[in-house]
């Protein structure tokens, strides 16, 4: 299950915790310790990135891609909140998904799979 965050006090309860730091988006991680197992999620875009339409445009495609990859790697009873950067709404979307789950893997410790050459391993 997946809820929005609302509220300043949980943006910024979000921005002291862990973070990954990426070419067109900033990931933020937070572990909320409480028993609520609801993936949290959260979108922002400051004026850096540009007028209101892309600044919007900004957030809906880290929406898209928090939509599909948060079910595979996001852990329940965090808040995540994805921040765009300038490069968000001229990136192509692989190199967001590819940027995107980079950040989960650090953020959740998980390894990248490795790369498959066609020959077993001994």
């Amino acid at each position: 299950m997946k809820a929005s965050l609302k509220t300043r006090k949980d943006f910024l309860a979000a921005a002291r915790a862990q973070k990954w730091v990426g070419a067109v988006m900033l990931v933020q991680q937070r572990d909320r310790e409480d028993s609520d197992a609801a993936i949290r999620v959260g979108f922002t875009a400051s004026k850096k990135v540009g007028n209101a339409a892309q600044r919007s445009r900004a957030k809906r495609r880290l929406r898209a891609l928090s939509a599909e990859l948060l079910p595979d790697h996001g852990h329940p009873g965090h808040d995540y909140v994805w921040i765009a950067k300038s490069g968000a709404v001229i990136a192509p979307f692989g190199k967001l998904r590819r940027d995107g789950e980079r950040a989960l893997r650090a953020l959740t410790g998980t390894k990248e799979p490795e790369a498959t050459t066609g020959a077993p391993k001994p």
